[in-house]
């Protein structure tokens, strides 16, 4: 029997549906719209259409939204200035900057300059050091996502084993830290995981985040397992798929997320979570 496939698209859109309620009453409460501002440094095409559609879920959820459109030869000192004006305008709740950014640009230390406040994206070693410790904190926008989708779908943590595919700062870690924190026994594995499919086999709970088309096969899972695949890798044919080998996985798996259609649309998602949550917070601080 097939698995039940985890629709992100409509859990995404449940959830908007609830964020844009939120908004409305936050605006009415407070005389405020939450604002995002995204900047764009050069003409990656694929950060492009991501920036174009936080835009687009911002406006449908009744959000402001600025976009910044900024040359690739942009020194690094210019986009620092930019971060630290966003960051003194009370107007502004949300900054992201999009990555990847050019090479002579330092990520870390843009990352790094934005408030810990306004850090939609979770990436503010603040907000991760909070999220290791259990503090307050904005959690970047896919583990949240994968948190919400584990929910809707009832799935219990507690005492589960959760094996995690990808060991990084955006996906890897956070999502083993958010289980973890659910109580369940983690592990987290990397290319230079001893027989890596035997340690997957074990796992009640697959979260697959290794940037590697269908490296993870079908008779890797054990019968029932819930598979994540945060995976989207193009095909020489264009086709996109995840990092899990989705036909085979779905023979094996009790739940597993497609791709595309399963955790991309939680991302943005949470993203207009994340700046309602800014925006409270700012206000409630005023």
């Amino acid at each position: 029997m097939a698995a039940h496939l985890i629709d992100g698209k409509a859990i995404g859109a449940a959830v908007r549906a609830e964020i844009k309620d939120r908004v409305e009453e936050f605006s009415v409460r407070t005389g405020i719209k939450p604002k995002l501002v995204t900047v764009l440094v050069g003409d990656d095409p694929a950060s492009r259409i991501y920036v174009r559609n936080k835009g687009k879920a911002c406006h449908e959820a009744g959000m402001l939204s600025q976009q910044i459109d900024l040359p690739a030869t942009l020194p690094e000192n210019d986009l620092l200035a930019l971060v630290a004006e966003l960051n003194a305008d009370p107007a502004v709740h949300g900054i992201l900057v999009q990555l990847p950014l050019p090479d002579h640009i330092n990520e870390s230390r843009v990352i790094e300059a934005i408030s810990p406040d306004k850090d939609v994206d979770g990436f503010h070693p603040l907000n991760a050091g909070r999220l290791l410790s259990g503090g307050p904190c904005f959690v970047p926008c896919t583990p949240l996502g994968i948190m919400k989708m584990l929910d809707h779908e009832s799935v219990s943590l507690k005492g589960k084993h959760a094996v995690v595919v990808g060991r990084s700062n955006i996906v890897g870690k956070p999502v083993a830290l958010l289980l973890l924190a659910r109580h369940a026994t983690v592990t987290i594995c990397h290319s230079r995981t001893k027989d890596l499919p035997a340690v997957v086999r074990s796992a009640d709970v697959v979260v697959a985040a290794v940037g590697k088309a269908e490296m993870i096969r079908g008779d890797w899972l054990s019968p029932g397992a819930v598979v994540i695949d945060v995976g989207i890798n193009r095909l020489p044919d264009g086709k996109l798929v995840g990092d899990v080998a989705f036909e085979e996985a779905k023979e094996v798996a009790g739940k597993i997320t497609p791709v595309p259609g399963g955790v991309g649309p939680m991302t943005i998602t949470m993203l207009l979570h994340n700046t309602l949550e800014a925006a409270d917070r700012q206000t409630a601080a005023v």
